[in-house]
């Protein structure tokens, strides 16, 4: 993504900052964000239920099929390890 389409909003407990200190700030943020966005660790870090199969799955790659499913099955549910 690219970092001009983002909107952060980052607050701060004290004036001590700069202009130059914020941007720096948020241009770290915007990294970690990048990092953490991306469909593999998505995917590393959820679990597919199935409850029409009684099947629960890490498979990654069935995972990335049913995120890209236009329309979801009923009863099929994302969830996050974390």
């Amino acid at each position: 993504m690219h970092k001009n389409k983002r909107e952060l909003l980052v607050m701060f407990r004290n004036n001590l900052f700069n202009e130059e200190s914020i941007e720096q700030a948020v241009e770290d943020l915007h990294a970690i964000l990048l990092t953490a966005e991306r469909l593999d660790n998505f995917v590393g870090t959820h679990e597919l239920i199935d409850l029409n199969k009684y099947v629960v799955t890490n498979n990654q790659v069935q995972i990335k099929k049913y995120i890209r499913l236009r329309k979801k099955p009923s009863f099929v549910f994302l969830y996050s390890k974390n």
